[in-house]
């Protein structure tokens, strides 16, 4: 059985013996030798399985919250938060760090005026079903098990991006623990520049949240759609996509995904909201442009939940939804792989260049997520990358071991920045990537270090790719 501790008497975070007296709240607290600190240090990706956090705090309230930073800021300690626990770079598992496991805030109220509350711990299947059974959706991503934090704090590009917009567009307000302790509401009206900062701005960076409040929609059924084409036309599907995609109505967000090696699996697949008569002809038209006719081609319309589903691979009823580490109960395996990404901010002049890196990167999936639509017109947040016609994601297993696939990740990363110029997606951060402050934040920058500065003048929320 986990054990609650007051932080005063945790001897990983040091002798906070002058901190006495001024609060009595604690928190549960897992430190190094405790039974369960195996599994709570986990997060998604296997490869960070030695690292060693000093203490995980799970927390249940924002006054948990609170304690946590009052802590860290009195004995210097880095302090992080973690819901999903899928940090690229391992950042939510840090060595030496106090996470701040905000799982425990997972209340979810969908309100009658389509509104909807959501804590910061809920992952987002948890959220898509809590949606669907009050009628209910709103744009967010594909991966059950990512925490909605992380998602919209970096933006949150989704299937019905296009459609819907980034997921961040759809804040109303959060409730933020800032690093002086304070609880705060920021919105369009409170702490606007934060709250500016929050939709973009990268998770980690100005303090922890609590709590969202989202704009929804009502639930409609979406039409599912895979094409796979024969690998000798993937340099003629890289250049007519952009163009039908570009072409296409919002309603339709597309994919296109290419394996690596001489013969790559190659595909297109995506979501369009409405019916599937509505769709045929637009795919009729790709295929047209291609002018070779899929080996596979499939079309399903499905409920909202039914089409989560099957963008995350997995099923709510079997448990395969939920994770299987840190006392998530499910069956969902950890991942262990490591990305990057380029964003698509010009048109693919050489298709064929571009298909080269693609089947050159070893052990690869790339994906090419649509943009445009309801994205480029979106509200003025930090997320930099309005104009930008797709984002590019290059995700390379372990096979041939981590070092060797982030060389091979670097190759392809340097050759895209040099094709699309030097940016990249900030929920996908590579540890290695150059200039990663432009390239994740661009014209965003120079305004997210002043909001930085203004919340937390003393680096309390500090770590490599951090904004302070």
């Amino acid at each position: 059985m986990l054990r609650r501790r007051a932080l005063l008497q945790s001897a990983a975070l040091g002798a906070v013996s002058a901190l006495a007296g001024k609060s009595t709240m604690d928190v549960q607290l897992i430190r190094p030798g405790d039974a369960a600190y195996r599994d709570a240090k986990l997060g998604y990706f296997t490869q960070y399985d030695a690292q060693r956090p000093s203490a995980i705090a799970r927390v249940v309230s924002p006054a948990d919250v609170q304690r946590c930073i009052e802590i860290a800021r009195a004995e210097r300690t880095r302090i992080t938060a973690r819901c999903g626990g899928h940090s690229y770079p391992g950042y939510s598992t840090a060595d030496g760090a106090l996470i701040v496991d905000v799982r425990g805030l997972g209340r979810i109220d969908v309100r009658p005026d389509g509104t909807v509350e959501v804590g910061a711990g809920v992952l987002l299947m948890d959220l898509y079903i809590a949606l669907a059974n009050a009628g209910r959706m709103m744009p967010a991503g594909t991966c059950a098990t990512v925490g909605i934090s992380g998602l919209t704090l970096g933006g949150g590009i989704g299937v019905t991006a296009r459609q819907f917009g980034l997921t961040c567009d759809r804040l109303v307000s959060a409730r933020i623990v800032t690093p002086d302790g304070v609880h705060r509401t920021v919105s369009a009206t409170e702490h606007s520049d934060l709250f500016w900062a929050l939709r973009g701005g990268g998770g980690g960076n100005f303090g922890i949240v609590t709590s969202f409040v989202f704009r929804t929609e009502p639930a409609r059924n979406l039409t599912t759609f895979t094409l796979a084409f024969p690998s000798a036309s993937l340099a003629t599907l890289l250049s007519v996509w952009p163009d039908w995609q570009g072409k296409a109505p919002d309603a339709l967000t597309s994919t296109v995904g290419v394996g690596s090696g001489s013969n790559p699996y190659v595909e297109v697949g995506g979501c369009f909201v409405g019916a599937p008569v509505n769709l045929k002809p637009l795919l009729d038209d790709l295929v047209r442009r291609v002018g070779t006719q899929p080996t596979s081609r499939r079309e399903q319309e499905q409920s909202f939940l039914a089409a989560m589903e099957r963008f995350a691979w997995c099923r709510v009823n079997d448990g395969s939804c939920r994770p299987s580490w840190n006392g998530g109960g499910g069956s969902q395996s950890r991942g262990s792989y490591v990305a990057t990404s380029r964003m698509l901010a010009k048109p693919i002049t050489d298709p064929q260049k571009l298909a080269d890196i693609f089947k050159n990167t070893p052990n690869s999936y790339n994906m090419i997520d649509a943009l445009g639509g309801a994205v480029g017109r979106g509200p003025a947040t930090a997320f930099p990358h309005r104009t930008a016609l797709a984002s590019i994601q290059v995700e390379l297993t372990l096979a041939a071991g981590e070092a060797n696939a982030r060389r091979a990740m670097g190759v392809a990363r340097d050759e895209l920045g040099k094709m699309f110029g030097a940016t990249g997606y900030v929920n996908y951060l590579d540890p290695q990537m150059p200039d990663w402050a432009n390239a994740y934040y661009g014209a965003s920058l120079t305004r997210l270090r002043e909001v930085a500065r203004r919340y937390d003048p003393d680096r309390v929320f500090s770590f490599a790719q951090g904004i302070v």
